[in-house]
């Protein structure tokens, strides 16, 4: 590992039934144990930025998620509102449907338009590929659009679909992008154990709801 545990974490709390006391629980624990960044749905940013001035605990966000079939435009404009809001970090989720449909212009068009957006409100931005819907192919044409359309990292999984991160599809992102950009690891990762597995295999970032028991579990 090239950090310390706790910063290879993105703590999420991403259950449409959040409640505001859950949210504010999440962000506690993200101060407690000093994790990457607290990530929760855009209605929550405001508070979450708010809460977390002062750490170096950053303020994730999600972006056309969890299905990534809204348009550009609405992607964009719930981008610019997230870092306005004080959002550091977006995940965004590509438009799957089109990258199925071998329409890589399109996809490659809907990610640059959130990365120019996401850059110049000075964030980073992370592509969620979904890569249980999709083939080895397709991971890697979804990985090489990403990195051509100008994002930071490219994440796995959004954890709503019917599977999440598998150490065989981070090791093909990690494998097609290089160190050039990051590779996020999310969904189902739940122990100690899982994180390491991920993290060995070239995860540059996990996001787990369960960061708490992964950073305290004996060794």
């Amino acid at each position: 590992m090239t950090k310390p545990l706790n910063k290879y974490l993105d703590h999420t709390i991403l259950k449409p039934e959040a409640t505001e006391d859950q949210v504010r629980t999440a962000i506690a624990e993200a101060k407690q144990y000093d994790f990457a960044s607290v990530c929760v749905n855009p209605y929550w940013v405001k508070l979450t930025h708010q809460e977390l001035s002062g750490t170096d605990v950053n303020t994730c966000t999600v972006i056309g998620f969890p299905l990534g079939a809204t348009t550009t435009a609405s992607k964009v404009a719930e981008s610019q509102e997230a870092l306005t809001d004080g959002a550091d970090e977006l995940d965004m989720v590509i438009n799957i449907g089109e990258l199925k449909a071998g329409h890589t212009a399109a996809v490659q068009a809907d990610i640059q338009a959130v990365a120019e957006a996401t850059h110049a409100g000075h964030g980073l931005l992370k592509v969620i590929i979904e890569a249980v819907l999709l083939t080895d192919d397709e991971k890697v044409t979804a990985c090489r659009l990403a990195e051509a359309a100008g994002a930071d990292y490219v994440k796995t999984s959004t954890g709503f679909a019917s599977g999440g991160a598998t150490v065989h599809d981070v090791q093909l992102m990690r494998q097609t992008v290089g160190e050039r950009l990051g590779v996020k690891a999310a969904g189902g990762i739940h122990t100690k154990a899982d994180a390491l597995a991920m993290i060995n295999a070239g995860a540059s970032r996990i996001g787990a709801s369960a960061s708490v028991a992964i950073v305290t579990a004996k060794d």
